[in-house]
């Protein structure tokens, strides 16, 4: 195995990896900005006010996009396997 298709290899799954924490990540980011938005305005510093929501958001987007995560990781993993031969030799 040459060190270019090592690299390419650990690219392609650096950016699987990049694209699938996104999509967990930035709606409980933007959950999270609006939460502390009203907590400044109305100057209430509660916890669990910033903490729930995010938590509730990050559950429902891995419920509702995990079946395409898991797809995206199982044809990841298919295509390195089915792969091997090619690249040993």
């Amino acid at each position: 195995m040459t060190p270019e298709v090592v690299l390419g290899i650990f690219g392609e799954a650096f950016w699987l990896i990049v694209l699938l924490v996104t999509i967990i990540i930035l709606p409980s980011l933007m959950v999270g900005l609006v939460v502390s938005t009203f907590q400044a305005a109305t100057q209430i510093n509660e916890q669990t006010l910033s903490f729930l929501p995010r938590l509730i958001i990050t559950l429902l987007v891995i419920m509702w996009a995990g079946p395409w995560i898991l797809t995206q990781l199982t044809e990841h993993f298919i295509r390195l396997a089915k792969n091997i031969p090619y690249l040993i030799g």
